[in-house]
């Protein structure tokens, strides 16, 4: 067998080597005893899953106690692990994992990865009509410079009112009636999306600069979130991609939109106030079908009945990463991402530890899917916005919708991450130069 360059075979050796020592290590320290000692940590797991179900869905009394299990069930069993000498052992196993997962990914992605997305040289925009938010991410606009910059490029910049405020999408259609060639938007992902769509409706490329607080768009774009004005090298030095959007009814999505306990709460005038303790007092009616409405999600070879929380993206999220915190590999894949959880008792909240594998919790893809409910309007949280929608809500996935102009050279372009194919770093491992 023959092997590609030396680096991803000595990532791959070390991926499997860190995954048998991570084996052995307590067969050898523990013997047969190690296979006790995990059924009860995986239990202790379960019973602290349980716990935080009883936390999240109670209130009083319930609540403080489910807690006080959840964290006494890990301490106990901790302390065990303490007790017969073996804790360093735990610490030394879950550090190999990390080693090992590393390490393949490494290799993996060296190795044969997918494809990066394409990228297509165009000419730059000549007339290109920029909207900035000033008060997005603490002042990012003013604090580097972003209209200075821009208008030195010979971009037409307007800086929202918040005192007044203004339609964004009819800001972008009257520029593009008076000849605007690129839209561009400086501020949060809700309003990156609507000027998205128009963009999209008239066929023109898009800008994004991240001055906003979470800028998860930008990130998937792989763009500059610490230094926004970077971003403005699209118009002189860029390239464009072709993007998929999100569609929920007549309102276009760039990140994802949230059905449930989550859109319930922070609907909440409350909310952007006190976040956490808005939460604690919500939350619980929002589980258990006391608060809000009961949700139906349909799809071509899709239905789940009343789950408590339903999150649609514009293209599914990394594996493991169930909450749209982090990134998407690809923008362009024409699929939406759905994620559906329904967790009635603390049995199921313990079996969740399944991931993939737990009845509670479906992971999908679909082109379109159809969320219905019980009443007449039913609450979304659209890019982090909350609005409400007539039911039943059609979310459809609009593929290569959107050109967006990004800098040739941008900082967070990286491969996609494999998943561990044991067999294929077995088979990287072993071949020979």
């Amino acid at each position: 067998m023959s092997g590609g360059s030396s680096a991803p075979r000595w990532a791959a050796r070390l991926a499997v080597a860190a995954a048998v020592a991570a084996v052995v290590l307590p067969l050898v320290v523990a013997g047969l005893r190690s296979l006790g000692l995990a059924a009860v940590a995986l239990i202790g797991l379960a019973v602290s899953a349980a716990g935080l179900w009883w936390a999240f869905s109670r209130k009083g009394l319930i609540r403080a106690l489910a807690l006080a299990l959840a964290v006494a069930v890990q301490v106990a069993v901790i302390a065990l692990f303490v007790a017969v000498d073996v804790f360093w052992v735990l610490s030394a196993v879950l550090a190999l994992w990390a080693v090992a997962c590393f390490a393949g990914w490494a290799a993996l992605g060296e190795d044969g990865g997918r494809t990066a997305q394409a990228e297509y040289r165009t000419p730059p925009p000549e007339r290109p009509f920029l909207i900035m938010n000033p008060r997005s991410g603490g002042g990012k606009v003013g604090r580097f410079g972003l209209q200075e910059k821009a208008e030195a490029l010979g971009a037409r910049v307007v800086l929202l009112d918040p005192a007044h405020p203004q339609d964004v999408a009819a800001l972008a259609r009257d520029a593009v009636t008076n000849g605007a060639d690129l839209l561009g938007v400086a501020g949060g992902d809700g309003t990156q999306a609507l000027v998205a769509g128009v963009a999209a409706e008239h066929g023109i490329p898009f800008m994004v600069m991240p001055a906003g607080t979470r800028n998860h768009f930008a990130l998937d774009l792989g763009l500059d979130r610490e230094d926004p004005s970077r971003c403005l090298e699209a118009l002189t030095d860029g390239v464009e991609l072709r993007i998929d959007l999100g569609r929920i009814g007549e309102r276009t999505f760039v990140n994802n939109v949230s059905f449930g306990a989550y859109a319930e709460v922070v609907r909440s005038p409350a909310y952007r106030d006190d976040k956490i303790h808005t939460i604690l007092r919500m939350l619980p009616d929002a589980l258990t079908h006391h608060l809000g409405s009961r949700l139906t999600v349909q799809g071509a070879s899709l239905r789940i009945t009343s789950p408590q929380a339903v999150l649609v993206s514009n293209n599914p999220y990394r594996p493991g990463d169930r909450a749209g915190l982090g990134r998407r590999d690809r923008l362009d894949a024409g699929v939406l991402g759905v994620l559906a959880i329904k967790v009635d008792n603390a049995v199921q909240a313990a079996e969740l530890l399944r991931g993939r594998r737990s009845s509670g919790l479906t992971v999908v893809t679909a082109r379109e899917v159809v969320i219905d409910a019980d009443v007449p309007e039913v609450q979304v949280g659209v890019d982090g916005e909350a609005l409400s929608f007539p039911t039943p809500v059609p979310v459809v996935s609009r593929p290569r919708a959107l050109r967006v102009r990004v800098p040739r050279h941008r900082p967070g372009v990286s491969r996609p991450r494999s998943r561990l194919d044991w067999r294929r770093l077995r088979d990287l491992a072993l071949a020979r130069g």
